[in-house]
Parts: structure tokens; sequence; C-alpha cells
């Protein structure tokens, strides 16, 4: 059913959309490319599994690990983009894409490459509409997503934060001068995104039930298009353009194949690019449009 082929779309779009955002907070405020967010996405996924068979709780173990994710995204703001703010953008991006492989590697060497079965007492729960099936798991998880945009949208708009993060995404020399706190303000934006790469980590890992060290690079692939999809550092084009790439990935396995999803996704992608290269929202007339 078409109808029902869509609302899996959405669903699953709900992951991508966090990832998506992830990469529009770090990339539109800070025009930094951030390769560490798919090890952020692991982090948040394998603490799940690793938390739980600590004795932790569900609740405090899904909170810890999104808390960890946060954590690490500090870390990688100290390490790569303060240290090399003014060292051009490749340095950073590379420096960025080291901890990708140091966190993949460390989960590797701790707990091996082997999938992890993560206890999921939700799997069952859906919730019936005529001939209709909707995960309310998956219904929760996109909720939240959307829920989490708009709280941070509202927060870019109305703190004193999102004031610092407008100067800074206009220019950070001028923000500098205008008495911002460029060190204190670009750690939150930093955390902001692993948070929201930590908590697609969690509803991944809620939604296949199993994880592994590498879980975060393909789905990151695919956020990563979501951003370009809907317009390079606009956060609600991200957030479009991750709903569209669950509903075509659904679609592709729906009517082809579960091996014709790469080729179905970013053959949308490129599709649209060359209509529209600067994405479904992108627009180069200011940074309020990113948010």
């Amino acid at each position: 059913m078409l109808l029902q082929e869509i609302i899996n779309g959405l669903l699953l779009g709900g992951v991508y959309v966090l990832v998506a955002v992830a990469f529009s907070v770090c990339w539109g405020f800070l025009n930094f490319l951030n390769f560490s967010i798919p090890g952020l996405f692991a982090i948040g996924g394998f603490g799940v599994w690793v938390f739980t068979q600590q004795g932790f709780g569900l609740t405090t173990s899904i909170i810890i690990s999104i808390l960890l994710a946060a954590i690490v995204s500090c870390l990688v703001e100290r390490f790569t983009f303060r240290f090399q703010r003014n060292a051009g953008p490749i340095i950073p991006l590379v420096s960025s894409l080291g901890f990708l492989i140091l966190i993949e590697n460390f989960l590797l060497a701790l707990f091996g490459s082997d999938g992890r079965a993560v206890p999921n007492p939700f799997s069952d729960m859906n919730w019936r509409v005529a001939d209709l099936v909707i995960s309310i798991p998956r219904a929760a998880g996109l909720g939240m997503s959307i829920l989490m945009v708009i709280a941070f949208s509202i927060l870019l708009k109305r703190s004193k934060m999102g004031r610092g993060v407008r100067a800074i995404a206009e220019s950070s020399d001028t923000a500098l001068l205008l008495g911002v706190r460029i060190n204190t303000i670009v750690p939150m934006v930093f955390a902001f995104a692993g948070i929201f790469a930590g908590l697609a980590g969690v509803l991944f890992a809620f939604s296949y039930s199993q994880v592994s060290p590498f879980i975060g690079d393909q789905v990151a692939l695919k956020g990563l298009s979501a951003m370009v999809l809907g317009g390079m550092g606009n956060i609600w084009g991200a957030v479009a353009g991750g709903l569209i790439i669950g509903i075509v990935e659904v679609f592709a396995i729906s009517y082809w194949s579960a091996d014709f999803v790469k080729v179905a996704v970013y053959g949308v992608l490129l599709i649209l690019l060359l209509v529209k290269p600067s994405g479904l929202f992108g627009s180069a007339h200011g940074v309020r449009e990113k948010f």
C-alpha cells in the first residue's frame, strides 16, 4: 500500500533527520564539515548496549549514552576546530576524520566487530489504523527528533547563546570584537551536534535491535546526503532531506530490492542537485535562513 510505504519512510527518516541536523549545525554555523559524527552516532547506539549490560536501567543508559556522545563531541572541538581554526578548512576536517577512525577502532578493540543485540522492550508495540500499521517506538522517535529541532531553533532565535551563534556564523572575527565568547559558545554548538548524533544512534539501536562499531558509516552518508539535499547548513532543509531520504529508501526496498537503495538515494540526490544545486532550501542570502 502506497500510504503505508510513505509512513514507513517517514518513520525511518527520523534517524536521518537527526544525523543531517548534526552535520548542518557544524557546517551552517561554523563552516566545518564534522566527519566525527558517524563515531558519535556509534557511541550513542553502542552505549545503550554497554550500559544495559552493566546493569543500568534503560532510561539511564540512554541518557548516559547521549551525554557521552556530547562530551566526545566537545573533545573533537577542543582538539580539532579550536586548535586549527585558522589553519584553513582542510586541516580540521582531516582531524575530525582522525577522531572518527579513533572512535570506531576503540570500540572495535574493546568489543570486537560482531553485532551486539540491543534489548528492545518496545519492538512489538504497533498502532493500527484501518489497514495501516505504525510502529509506536519509531513514531515516538520521529516526534522526538522534530521536537528537538524545534527547541533548538527556538533556542537559537531567542537566547543569548543563539545570538552569539548567529554572530559567529556571520563572522567569527567580528563576533570576537563584539565580545562574543567564542571559546564558550562553539563547544556548545559541538555539544548539540553530539546530542543529535547520539540520539540518532540510540534510535537506530532500538529500531534494528543491533549495534556494531561501524554502524555510523552508512547512516552518516545518508544523513550527509540529506543535508545536501535540503540545502547546506539549513536546519529545516536537513529535516526535509532526512524525511525524503527515508521515503526513497523504503520505496527502493519495496519496489526493487535492498541492493538498489544506494542507487535510488544517491540518484535522487544527483538529479536534484542538477536541477537545484543549492538544495531544496539552500540559499546564500544570510544566516537567518539557516534556522
